[in-house]
């Protein structure tokens, strides 16, 4: 058995969310469709603006289930350093994304899918960020509520 590492505080915790999402290239998103049919893929992703930003085809299921209700999860890290975000997803078309939004995706993931019309990205407004390690992390994993950060 390991010795077990003390509890972040919620500075700490929000601090390595941040650095995740500067640092991290990937996560995993789970949308439904309007049936209730669950969808779980993994998609790169660019911090940008306070948002989570992505692409994906627009005929993948990920896409056509943003359309109805525009709730996503959304989750970085391993089952011993959890982040769990819940969203809202806009479509937004590479002609209307802001060229700083799509150059940092560029930079930061090395492809461009702007130009590209089977593409679309999803930008995704956290409403909801938990994050925690272990059981000694799961008082408090709230980081943010309503779209506001608690700490």
């Amino acid at each position: 058995m390991t010795e077990r590492e003390p509890a972040r505080g919620p500075e700490q915790r929000k601090q390595d969310v941040l650095d995740r999402l500067e640092k991290d290239e990937d996560v995993w998103v789970a949308t439904a469709s309007a049936a209730g049919v669950p969808c779980l893929v993994p998609l790169s992703f660019v911090w940008d603006r306070g948002t989570l930003l992505l692409a994906t085809r627009r005929t993948n299921p990920t896409a056509v289930n943003v359309t109805p209700s525009g709730q996503v999860g959304i989750t970085l890290g391993h089952t011993r350093d959890v982040v769990l975000i819940e969203g809202t997803a806009e479509i937004v078309e590479g002609a209307d994304l802001p060229a700083g939004s799509g150059d940092a995706f560029a930079t930061k993931l090395a492809w461009d899918p702007r130009g590209r019309s089977a593409w679309v990205y999803l930008r995704v407004t956290p409403y909801t960020v938990k994050a925690w390690r272990e059981v000694n992390e799961l008082a408090g994993r709230e980081l943010m509520l309503d779209g506001a950060w608690l700490v």
